[in-house]
């Protein structure tokens, strides 16, 4: 395949994906071809246990067929599912939602550091390509600890990424052991930066400095979470040619973070795909987000991680 599909070939696909999820996302789906992959979104229900309150919403179900069904009216095909960082590491839910829908979804974990080889093999069979760490918070793990040197030393035999979320300002300590062990990371929401000092943190200019070594991607997300009023989205916009001198298009994704939780009544799925309109307005650049790079990292279609 080409480096650039064509537009028509691209609508193509929007279409059969779209006509696919809108059929009642009754099983079998047929799988529409790789088109549009949101690269980050959360499904759950308001039964499951969530042993994090933090973060944890109320009084809604957020299933895969309500994402599917998100997903193609909004020109979208396939995407991948987070583990909430709510539910903590029994990924059980997502696990079978990665299982229903096998060529639509790819899926990152939340596991403990002292996860065995079998359990790993068991989220590999479902579909996850990878673990997240949700540290905002929270301590840097102690990445020189038996557990997590073994874990670490497992997901790089398996070419897992880790995704990291992380205030920009405390990436460094955990970025950095992580591209040591020869990890592919994923940093989400444009890196967190400190809404009073926008690109200028230095933990975001430190982000930049890590394009060159290929090891790091970025997620176009959730710019709403890095502060109020309209100032993460002007943050994501001022960062938006700076990530891409930096990493290039192949090293960005978007995802919608949806259903948005905690900022439900603010957000909604439609606007922050129009987002990456003005943040990309070229159609062949949002092509290569929207496809090609997410496709290869989350090894959809006859992708592999690169």
């Amino acid at each position: 395949m080409s480096a650039l599909i064509t537009r028509r070939g691209f609508n193509r696909a929007l279409f059969g994906g779209t006509a696919a999820a809108l059929a009642g996302c009754a099983q079998p789906l047929v799988p529409a071809r790789v088109a549009a992959i949101d690269c980050h979104a959360h499904v759950f229900h308001r039964d499951l246990p969530m042993p994090d309150k933090r973060r944890a919403p109320a009084g809604y179900d957020a299933t895969p067929e309500d994402y599917l069904r998100v997903l193609a009216a909004n020109g979208m095909t396939h995407g991948v599912l987070v583990q909430p960082s709510f539910l903590g590491t029994d990924n059980g839910y997502l696990v079978a939602s990665l299982r229903k829908y096998p060529d639509l979804f790819r899926g990152i974990a939340v596991v403990d550091p002292s996860i065995g080889s079998e359990q790993l093999q068991t989220l590999q069979d479902a579909g996850v390509v990878g673990i997240r760490l949700n540290l905002i918070g929270l301590q840097t793990p102690d990445f020189a600890s038996t557990s997590w040197k073994g874990l670490l030393a497992q997901l790089r035999q398996r070419n897992w990424q880790v995704e990291v979320h992380q205030a920009a300002r405390e990436l460094r300590p955990v970025v950095e052991p992580l591209i040591a062990e020869g990890l592919n990371v994923v940093v989400d929401h444009f890196g967190r930066p400190d809404h009073r000092l926008g690109v200028d943190d230095p933990g975001f200019q430190y982000l930049l400095t890590l394009g060159p070594s290929r090891k790091v991607w970025v997620k176009l997300s959730g710019a709403y979470r890095n502060g109020p009023a309209g100032r993460g989205e002007a943050a994501a916009l001022a960062a938006m040619p700076l990530l891409r001198s930096s990493f290039g298009l192949d090293r960005l994704v978007w995802g919608s973070d949806w259903p948005h939780t905690l900022f439900e009544k603010a957000v909604d799925y439609p606007s922050q795909r129009r987002l990456l309109d003005a943040w990309l307005p070229e159609t062949a650049d949002r092509m290569i987000v929207l496809h090609e790079t997410s496709a290869r990292l989350f090894g959809f279609s006859s992708y592999g991680p690169s």
